[in-house]
């Protein structure tokens, strides 16, 4: 299998896609990662999935980043120095922040790496904007914005805004703030990537002028000039990547400033089927596979195989997102389009008494204990343990099928309980863990009344995304792994007007709105916390989502790999300290 899909790797690509000579690597140097995921671009502005940032933050680095797997203290990366007051990088009001860049260091291609690339990358990630993508995680601090445009598609800041947010001064990038922010290292410890300015212009992406912002914000990711090209600082670079094969291979970076990486070839490559993966593993053509924790039996004993079990996440995963208005327009999802049995009206969802319905109808402890083997945190909202604002009395539903009966027969008038519903439940394929989230749904809701019907669906990962992002899917199941260890990183994504979960959802509360953006420019702790458990209650008492549990974290390799170590937020594997005996 391994010369197969080394033979497939350096075969033909997509039309567009770069390439890259990879140095000659034995089988001792090479590391194949079987995964769930499908890698959906090397433009590091625009995607938002585990699997892509997981490649990317092994090509790309940040100017900081957090030190081994602690959630608190931060190291220098790209930037010589981390901000602080007390080394003055940091100013004594909370808004200015000082980032001396390091000297010697080198792109994949050769370039040198200047304060110019550092502050055009920092706006480049904010400005380019696509839906669905993380530009806001910088917009909100930097701008005070979750939006890059405004209504008429131009940019919402001020060509002075924009130039005295983010300067260059000597061999410095300062960045200026709208407000203080909590958060706002933390952010930085894991989104900052750093690309090539000259190297993207070249690639035709934006020239780093205000004036032609408004070209290069807003497009389909397949429209970048670096939808297939990638020219990091990280140890190391994308020699291949083809989307239609779903396989990646990485190489080690001779232009890399710090020690060279032990391995010098990374295969990654999509494998949906569970059972395909672990043959693999045992075999030893598979280095290291995403584990989906109901199938840790099948694994666990195996000869040669390690288990890296109970990993710190933060993570709130599955969830049931709730589509409050769903585009009709040619979608079979809804069936009908109307109540009477056959379907559901595109508004089914904006019911309160729908929404607690099924809240009721999920059977928590059975998933925790069958699906996920007990290996997770019962969830109640949206924080998960581990950072503050997470609290174990936040008030949450159970299961509970006398409640669900009654909230059933409340909604629209008797006519749900008299006429029933039938429409589709989705998750993405290769999710295990999500589609038996939703079988247990389905059966608890199934089980209420013989005329409830929920039929569910697979969807590949990119047409997944699509159709969360136009409102298509009337109930979807998807999860939330931290950007940063902060609670508002939970909060602002599922609750926010204009966060991710609430655009996808069609999701407005305008009082829940200013709660959230209080609570991020509260210093006092204790007042956060007393924020975010207004927030939740909030939630909880308006059903906004169906929360399940909080996982950790599993992976199964071959006991010679050796170097494993974790962060809760690396969204994957970093390869660089890994090796092989």
């Amino acid at each position: 299998m391994r010369i197969l899909l080394l033979a497939v790797l350096i075969g033909g690509l997509p039309p567009g896609a770069e390439a890259q000579e990879l140095a000659p690597a034995t089988r001792a140097e090479t590391l194949l990662y079987a995964h769930m995921g499908e890698i959906v671009t090397l433009d590091p502005v625009y995607p938002y999935d585990a699997i892509t940032q997981g490649l990317l933050f092994n090509v790309y680095e940040t100017l900081i980043r957090f030190r081994g797997s602690s959630l608190t203290a931060y190291e220098p990366v790209l930037a010589a120095k981390v901000p602080s007051t007390q080394n003055g990088l940091l100013s004594a009001d909370g808004l200015t922040f000082k980032f001396p860049v390091r000297k010697g260091v080198k792109f994949h291609n050769g370039d040198a790496l200047t304060p110019e690339d550092v502050g055009y990358s920092l706006l480049r990630f904010m400005f380019t904007d696509p839906p669905g993508g993380p530009a806001s995680l910088l917009l909100e601090p930097v701008f005070g914005l979750a939006s890059s445009r405004g209504a008429d598609g131009k940019p919402a800041v001020t060509k002075a805004e924009f130039e005295s947010a983010v300067k260059v001064q000597g061999e410095n990038v300062v960045v200026r703030l709208k407000r203080p922010f909590a958060p706002f290292l933390s952010i930085m410890a894991r989104w900052s990537y750093v690309l090539d300015k000259k190297w993207c212009v070249s690639k035709g992406e934006w020239d780093g002028s205000y004036e032609t912002l408004p070209s290069f914000a807003n497009r389909p990711k397949e429209k970048s000039g670096l939808f297939n090209a990638a020219n990091g600082t990280g140890p190391f670079l994308v020699a291949r990547w083809d989307s239609n094969t779903k396989q990646a291979a990485l190489g080690a970076s001779p232009n890399y400033w710090d020690k060279p990486p032990r391995l010098k070839r990374i295969i990654m490559k999509t494998v949906q089927e569970f059972g395909t993966r672990r043959l693999m593993l045992e075999a030893g053509d598979a280095d290291i596979i995403d584990l989906p924790r109901p199938y840790e039996p099948q694994v666990r004993g195996l000869k040669g195989v390690a288990l890296y079990d109970d990993l710190p996440r933060l993570m709130t995963d599955p969830v049931f997102f709730f589509t409050f208005k769903v585009n009709p327009v040619a979608n079979p999802d809804i069936g009908s389009g109307k109540l009477d049995g056959a379907g559901i009206p595109p508004d089914f969802f904006s019911s309160l008494d729908v929404r607690k319905a099924f809240a009721y109808s999920f059977d928590y402890n059975g998933y925790l204990k069958d699906g996920l083997k007990g290996k997770a945190t019962l969830a109640k909202g949206s924080i998960p343990p581990g950072i503050a604002g997470y609290d174990p009395a936040t008030p949450g539903y159970v299961f509970d099928r006398a409640r669900a009966t009654e909230y059933f027969r409340k909604a629209y008038g008797g006519e749900v309980w008299n006429k029933g519903f039938r429409f589709t439940l989705t998750y993405n394929t290769g999710g295990d863990v999500r589609q038996l989230a939703c079988e247990v749904l389905k059966r608890g809701v199934e089980a209420v009344n013989p005329r409830f019907h929920i039929d569910l669906r697979g969807v590949d990962w990119p047409v997944y995304l699509e159709k969360t992002q136009n409102h298509k899917m009337p109930l979807f199941t998807r999860g939330w792994t931290g950007d940063y260890p902060d609670a508002h990183n939970f909060i602002f994504p599922f609750y926010h007007s204009k966060g991710r979960y609430a655009i996808a959802q069609a999701y407005s509360n305008p009082a829940l709105d200013r709660q959230i953006e209080a609570a991020v420019t509260e210093i006092s702790p204790a007042k956060r916390a007393a924020l975010y458990a207004k927030i939740q209650k909030a939630a909880y008492e308006d059903a906004v989502q169906l929360y399940t549990v909080h996982p950790r974290g599993l992976y199964a390799a071959r006991e010679s790999l050796k170097g494993f170590y974790d962060n809760a937020v690396f969204m994957g594997i970093y390869f660089y300290p890994l090796s092989k005996q």
